[in-house]
């Protein structure tokens, strides 16, 4: 997926209030991996990553 196509799905996805606020993502961002120079493109975009397992402990996993 190209990150035009991420940013505007994003935008249309409603958010949760256990997502990451753009502050908190300024705060971890670097210390994500960066992508390899090898391979394909990453398709995964680590934010979303953070905000599923943040809605995840907060819900309960129920």
């Amino acid at each position: 997926m190209s990150r035009g196509l991420i940013a505007k799905i994003a935008k249309k996805t409603k958010r949760c209030p256990s997502d990451l606020t753009d502050e908190e993502w300024d705060e971890i961002a670097p210390l994500m991996p960066k992508p390899g120079r090898r391979g394909q493109p990453r398709e995964v975009d680590f934010r979303e990553v953070i905000n599923a397992v943040r809605y995840l402990v907060r819900s309960g996993c129920g």
